[in-house]
């Protein structure tokens, strides 16, 4: 095994009864779980494109047509426990919430606009198997 730091890469083949402990404290695995799915990055990416930072769910929903309700809110409700969105709920009727990018949420931000402009340049090139028919 190398290790870069707390990083751990495996060199070889493992059997999985033989997942080292170290593993279970790689930050990479922990971190990337926490936004790594397709509906957080796109929550992520339209809070930090948006106009004022600031987005209402439904105003999140008719941006994510494909995503379910209950999915958008489990996501928003995961990205906040995660700390890389804040919500503010306003005591009015009907209940006003509003979602923005935390401090921590704002640093993550590079890393995704390079993933998706990596992804643009290279569409054609990664997904020609899936588009063969």
């Amino acid at each position: 095994m190398v290790t870069f730091g707390y990083l751990c890469i495996a060199m070889g083949e493992i059997k999985k009864d033989e997942i080292r402990s170290e593993y279970m404290f790689c930050p990479i695995r922990h971190v990337i779980s926490r936004f790594g799915d397709k509906w957080s990055l796109l929550v992520l990416y339209m809070l930090y494109r948006s106009e004022t930072g600031i987005l209402r769910f439904n105003e999140l929903r008719g941006l994510m047509l494909d995503c379910s309700q209950k999915m958008l809110s489990q996501t928003l409700k995961r990205l906040e426990k995660s700390n890389l969105i804040s919500r503010k709920v306003y005591p009015q009727v009907p209940p006003r919430v509003d979602y923005s990018l935390t401090d921590t949420g704002q640093s993550l931000m590079p890393a995704v606009t390079y993933m998706i402009d990596w992804a643009q340049k290279h569409f054609d090139e990664v997904v020609s198997d899936r588009m063969e028919v």
